[in-house]
């Protein structure tokens, strides 16, 4: 399994930001080793946040997206106290959850 996503989620009246670093190599399938070989593709392709269980965000990712993501939204009716949960999937069928309470 993964490291665990660094999720910090701040209220500022009715909106809660949360910020999420995620530890994910994301590797392209697009770049060669040392011996020419082409590294296999590995990215997170799904990635879901929910507010006390109810989804707020899901978003479909590519090989596009650098190493280590940074994920930046805006949650509307989220207090102090309440849980944000982040998921992610990758291509290889890997998965990390990770939880954080809004401050």
């Amino acid at each position: 399994m993964a490291d665990p996503m660094r999720i910090r989620a701040q209220a500022a009246g009715d909106k809660t930001t949360v910020r999420v670093l995620m530890a994910h190599e994301m590797e392209g399938g697009q770049r060669k080793d040392a011996a020419g070989k082409i590294v296999p593709a590995w990215y997170i392709q799904e990635v879901t946040a929910t507010h006390n269980g109810k989804t707020v965000l899901t978003a479909e990712w590519g090989p596009a997206v650098s190493k280590n993501p940074f994920l930046q939204f805006v949650v509307k009716g989220a207090k102090a106290g309440d849980k944000i949960a982040v998921n992610w999937k990758d291509n290889k069928g890997d998965t990390r959850s990770d939880e954080a309470t809004v401050s």
